[in-house]
């Protein structure tokens, strides 16, 4: 999850390093709501049409950042704004640690394929915080975790 998030927010705009904190900040966020966390409340995206997301597809408010019709709540740390959840930030050395390093060696890699995968998909589906699940996540999670496993297990053997 946290790396299409991530190819998706940084093909939709936003700089690399606050990318990687909306895709570790979405993971998290999908993964507490899946064993049930008590939803939390934010504000309600401004009405715009899917041509006004189309033009400006990030849109900050007060203490929140929405990527299309999805908002999470941001925070500035060191002088940067970064995405967080329970008052913890995701930074990128914490995408470093938590995600790239499940896909050492070849990161990189897995990062230019994840790209090329959101690129593929029209930008209302991007846009939308339920096209993405609906049309991007659900339907690859199992297939591309199965094979970026592989592909790091064979590139370990081989550094071996």
């Amino acid at each position: 999850m946290a790396v299409l998030q991530a190819a998706r927010a940084y093909v939709l705009g936003m700089p690399l390093y606050l990318a990687k904190s909306w895709g570790l900040n979405r993971a998290i966020f999908y993964a507490a709501a899946k064993r049930g966390f008590k939803k939390v409340r934010l504000p309600r995206r401004p009405a715009r049409t899917i041509a006004e997301l189309r033009e400006k597809p990030i849109l900050k408010a007060k203490h929140v950042q929405f990527l299309g019709d999805e908002a999470a709540f941001i925070t500035e740390v060191g002088g940067k704004m970064y995405f967080t959840i329970g008052g913890k930030p995701q930074t990128e050395e914490d995408f470093r640690r938590q995600i790239e390093s499940r896909f050492a060696p070849i990161f990189d890699k897995i990062w230019k394929e994840a790209l090329e995968i959101v690129r593929e998909f029209a930008p209302e589906i991007l846009l939308s915080q339920r096209g993405f699940f609906n049309e991007v996540y659900k339907p690859l999670r199992d297939e591309l975790a199965e094979k970026w496993s592989k592909m790091v297990e064979e590139a370990n053997k081989s550094v071996e």
